[in-house]
């Protein structure tokens, strides 16, 4: 067996995907040896990741005179970079893809954050970007927000593979899983093909402990009988969501309904971890990472920790262990007069305005440019 614990995590079930995309990492062949010698099974993007690509780097340069001297606007000018990039990335993932069976393999773009609450847009900015980037195994991110969710449904049925992102309540997720599946049932009864037609949920988790253990922290300095509870909870939040997602996903799953979309050549919507890279300095930076490794899953994990995971991770199948524990974990946050539904909901408002706010600054970057130009 391999020494290193990128490639163990492999035999466990899950594959591990880079959050991070970049024009040097795929023209230096870095990206190929991520692939080859760690076990790398695909890339996400976003639009703060393009931002700072596009943003902060030289690599770009040319691309950018280029359009700029033929007056092409930022808009476009953002998309042509950012598609270029995601193409030569699912060319070098493509064998990957092959191999698998179309298991693994997907580099993903994100539709325009600003769309979020705009059900047909995302509809339409979806088809655009599908076409355009012309390859099986790429993905169109989705935010799952109310709106968000009847258009996954859509783009589903209509053979649009799709990475469902911003998602970190339970509630939520089951009806994120829901939409993929009424997708796949109208396609079937459209008499098409579903073998192909690929869908994650990426499940965001860190940010979940950031904003709970704030709440929790206050107790805790308040001291008192709650204080204690506050205290065995601090850190265990996010986990315990993820572990619960889960097993709502082998429920959902393991329907005799998917069975008839399994037998038609059905894959199902596998969850992925998102958010994974640890924020808090106290907590270990490979915590999330080890905590939710099990079967049919994806990490999606940032360069950093990436690196860290392959210099000291341990490679184990904890994502079912101590299931009991994560229920009763979420069972005691209302006895802190925590809502976790509440929370989720702050999370995804919040996750919108973190996604608007780079693709702007990105907008406002490329103007200026261009006009320096």
């Amino acid at each position: 067996m391999s020494k290193n614990p990128l490639k163990q995590v492999e035999t466990l079930g899950q594959s591990i995907w880079l959050d991070y995309i970049r024009r040097d990492l795929i023209t230096s062949g870095e990206l190929s040896r991520l692939i080859e010698e760690d076990g790398l099974r695909g890339m996400t993007s976003n639009p703060s990741i393009f931002e700072k690509a596009i943003g902060e780097r030289h690599d770009y340069h040319e691309d950018i005179r280029s359009m700029a001297l033929k007056e092409t606007g930022a808009k476009e000018i953002y998309e042509a970079l950012s598609q270029h990039d995601v193409q030569r990335a699912a060319d070098i993932f493509r064998p990957l893809y092959d191999r698998t069976d179309g298991l693994d393999g997907y580099v993903s773009l994100e539709v325009n954050p600003h769309l979020a609450n705009d059900t047909d847009g995302t509809v339409k900015e979806a088809r655009r970007l599908w076409r355009a980037l012309n390859r099986p195994n790429v993905f169109i991110k989705v935010p799952a927000t109310v709106e968000g969710v009847p258009a996954i449904q859509q783009l589903i049925s209509e053979g649009i593979n799709v990475n469902v992102t911003l998602l970190f309540g339970v509630p939520r997720y089951r009806q994120v899983a829901e939409a993929h599946i009424a997708g796949l049932e109208a396609r079937v009864a459209q008499g098409k093909a579903v073998k192909r037609v690929a869908s994650v949920a990426s499940f965001f988790v860190s940010r979940i402990d950031v904003l709970v253990d704030q709440l929790l922290d206050t107790l805790l300095a308040q001291g008192g009988k709650e204080a204690d509870l506050a205290k065995g909870l601090r850190g265990k939040v996010a986990i315990a969501s993820a572990k619960v997602a889960y097993q709502s996903y082998k429920e959902l799953f393991g329907t005799v309904r998917f069975e008839s979309l399994t037998a038609a050549g059905a894959r199902v919507q596998r969850l992925l971890w998102a958010s994974t890279g640890t924020k808090d300095p106290e907590y270990r930076d490979v915590k999330y990472v080890e905590a939710l490794m099990g079967p049919d899953t994806v990490d999606t994990v940032p360069l950093k920790t990436l690196d860290a995971f392959r210099d000291h991770g341990v490679a184990n199948a904890n994502l079912e262990k101590e299931v009991g524990d994560a229920a009763r974990v979420l069972r005691q946050l209302p006895t802190l007069g925590i809502d976790i539904d509440h929370v989720t909901r702050q999370l995804e408002d919040e996750g919108v305005a973190q996604f608007n706010r780079p693709f702007d600054k990105l907008m406002d970057t490329l103007t200026k440019r261009a006009a320096g130009i």
